[in-house]
């Protein structure tokens, strides 16, 4: 049975939507979204209030994935949100608390959350309202991220807290000790005669040989 009333009409759309993105690969689904096409949003990623979601080039929404965006979400370019990962953008703490959670209620509370660009927000991670995290910051999983993060930070925890803080020199040495890993396994692959014509690294054991025993 379907109701005929305007909360049903409203929200049945976005049910639609759901439904037909499950049938989709992550670039079909971020564009049937309305999201850039160079997004990739994964199955079972749900978006509350799409049309107050500001996302940028290059974005990475993992399975499972909630994106509340009813008070509003930003989130900047090359950033990953992890595998059943949650942001809130609204709380119904206030409802539940004085026995008025029903529908419609004007004790819901909204904040916006600002994700940086370069970020990498890892899996089951949780944001809360009014949070801003700043560019290029990693948040390790099963973190709970209740206040502001610090750009060029790594944070985690319960609630979370800044364990590294990293600068330019520290990525660019770890991109040129990523990209020789990288460039070492595809000459083993090459001389073992595997495919290492995808990207990134080639999957296998790459481990130095043991030097023979005596």
């Amino acid at each position: 049975m379907f109701f005929d009333d305007e909360r049903s009409n409203r929200l049945r759309p976005q049910i639609l939507t759901e439904l037909v993105g499950e049938y989709m690969n992550d670039v079909e689904r971020a564009k049937l979204y309305g999201l850039p096409e160079t997004t990739r949003i994964r199955q079972r990623a749900k978006i509350v209030s799409p049309e107050n979601l500001k996302i940028g080039e290059h974005c990475w929404i993992g399975e499972g994935a909630v994106l509340d965006a009813s008070g509003g979400l930003e989130i900047g370019e090359h950033t990953s949100i992890g595998l059943n990962t949650l942001v809130f953008t609204h709380s119904s703490w206030l409802a539940n608390m004085t026995l008025q959670n029903h529908s419609g209620s004007d004790l819901i509370e909204r904040k916006p959350v600002k994700i940086g660009k370069g970020c990498f927000i890892g899996g089951l991670v949780v944001i809360m309202a009014g949070v801003t995290i700043g560019d290029f910051a990693t948040v390790q999983p099963n973190s709970v991220v209740a206040k502001d993060v610090p750009p060029r930070s790594l944070v985690a925890g319960n609630p979370a807290r800044v364990f590294q803080r990293y600068d330019e020199e520290y990525i660019a040495g770890e991109v040129e000790r990523v990209r020789a890993e990288n460039e070492r396994r595809r000459e083993l692959s090459a001389e073992r005669g595997q495919d290492s014509s995808g990207w990134g690294a080639p999957s296998g054991d790459f481990r130095p040989e043991a030097p023979p025993s005596e």
